[in-house]
């Protein structure tokens, strides 16, 4: 790759470009060229305090806006996204090392997420409740919440930066997205569409920020009285943080968070489709996804065979398929684990430890509960396989982790496969398909050390509103006194 010097991007504040107030900023190059990438801006507390107040003032007229105006500027934001397809992926690979067709995919999803987002406008319902009051009109009216602040990751930067923010400006919300310090270039590309559809000024807003600053400028942009949501998708560990921080100050959030997804494959599975399934959930992006299939559950009968077929197909994939992990620390992570895991009798049947952040596919067979990688997310391209007994054994394993985000099931009898779909503890699971799999309409969300709410269709709508109970007294009430 040919050295390229970092492209500049700005915070998005009332309408405006605008530079960080004490002009302080940051780079982000390409994982393993250290080249590319971006200058961004590391926003200040003062700028932080800039976006939330000049979106709490644009709150007031936007929750007015009708519906109609809402869904034309989010179908025009589908198609500004699409206009800057091949801007995105240059900046998608620079900044994360990601694949092209990963990249272009995020694209495609986005604009369905804002598209989704466009046609549930007119779809913020509520309902007429039978009041005991004779007279009494009783409803219960959903009405946009505030400001709303979404986090998005690096990993899908496209397709969850705008999930952070499509469905709150459809219900009535203004945003501010706070952007990945690994992916700045690629969310403040996001604001750009949106801008350009036309959204008034002050309803969406960009900040971005080094690492070391992010921790004072997130609390106190959720202590801030204009931010009345906060959605977060990222680690477990930072998940956590960000959910201690929204009870002390009583705000509602969505926790979208790690995952360690099984992938269950009975006696019975077609092992061809199974194989194939595994290796997308396994290795798409480096296994960098937080439905990444983690743990193959593998019944002892037919998993000498679904080793062979992981094997051979895992060999035949390209780091134009997989992509770059996003640092050197997910190298020494996952190379930590794959010691672990051999010292301890574990055995590589495909791949192996990486100097670098061109790390191959790699499995390890033999994983049992006394390895870090039984329940430690790799976050990379390192899998386990553990044999099981039978189907019972298997979801116990499955649920033994303390995530619960997507799951997979594999098994040519229906009836069977719902009945272990039904068990197991996650918020997604897919019969006879990959465990990474998503759909703007649908919700998503996980338990357990995976999060709390939920993103996607009406779920999402009730994610991003109040519930109110509203009276109309028709006629006279004799009250008591």
């Amino acid at each position: 790759m040919a050295i390229q010097q970092p492209e500049k991007s700005y915070l998005f504040i009332n309408g405006e470009q605008v530079e960080a107030q004490n002009r302080s900023s940051f780079i982000r190059q390409h994982p393993q060229f250290l080249s590319g990438g971006t200058e961004a801006q590391s926003c200040s507390i003062t700028d932080a305090t800039r976006a939330a107040d000049v979106a709490a003032h644009a709150f007031l007229s936007w929750k007015e806006s009708p519906p109609s105006e809402r869904r034309r500027l989010l179908l025009k934001a589908a198609d500004e996204l699409e206009l800057r397809k091949s801007q995105f992926t240059e900046l998608m690979v620079s900044e994360t090392g990601a694949t092209a067709s990963w990249a272009e995919f995020n694209v495609m999803l986005g604009a369905e997420h804002l598209r989704e987002a466009a046609s549930i406008v007119s779809h913020i319902q509520g309902e007429i409740i039978p009041s005991n009051v004779t007279g009494n009109l009783a409803l219960a009216v959903r009405q946009a919440a505030g400001v709303v602040l979404g986090m998005a990751p690096w990993n899908a930067p496209v397709i969850l930066g705008v999930r952070a923010v499509a469905t709150p400006l459809a219900c009535g919300n203004t945003v501010i997205l706070k952007g990945s310090e690994l992916s700045p270039g690629t969310h403040a590309l996001i604001i750009e569409c949106l801008a350009a559809a036309g959204f008034p000024a002050g309803v969406v807003n960009y900040l971005s920020c080094a690492a070391a600053d992010a921790p004072s400028v997130v609390e106190h942009l959720i202590k801030h009285s204009a931010i009345r949501r906060i959605n977060f998708t990222g680690s477990t560990h930072v998940g956590r943080i960000i959910g201690q921080t929204c009870a002390k100050y009583f705000k509602p959030v969505v926790l979208e968070l790690g995952g360690k997804a099984p992938f269950i494959v009975l006696e019975d599975a077609d092992l061809d489709i199974a194989t194939d399934s595994a290796i997308f959930g396994a290795f798409a992006n480096a296994g960098q996804i937080c439905m990444s299939t983690e743990r193959m559950i593998v019944v002892d009968s037919v998993a000498d065979r679904f080793v062979e077929k992981m094997v051979s197909r895992s060999g035949q994939l390209s780091l134009s398929e997989t992509g770059y992990v996003i640092d050197q620390n997910t190298v020494e992570r996952c190379n930590s684990l794959i010691d672990d895991a051999l010292t301890k009798g574990a055995r590589i049947v495909t791949g192996g430890k990486s100097a670098s952040t061109e790390m191959k596919p790699t499995l390890i067979d033999g994983v049992t509960r006394d390895m870090r990688i039984w329940e430690e997310e790799s976050f990379g391209p390192v899998k386990s396989l553990i044999r099981v007994s039978n189907e019972t054994e298997a979801v116990a394993v499955a649920n033994e982790s303390a995530y619960g985000l997507s799951s997979a099931v594999f098994s040519k009898d229906i009836n069977r496969a719902w009945r272990i779909a039904q068990s197991l503890q996650s918020g997604i699971c897919h019969i006879n398909g990959p465990t990474v799999h998503d759909e703007p309409q649908m919700p998503f969300g996980g338990t357990k050390d995976s999060g709390t709410g939920t993103f996607g269709g009406s779920a999402g709508v009730n994610a991003f509103t109040d519930l109110r109970w509203v009276t109309i007294q028709t006629t006279g009430r004799k009250l008591p006194f």
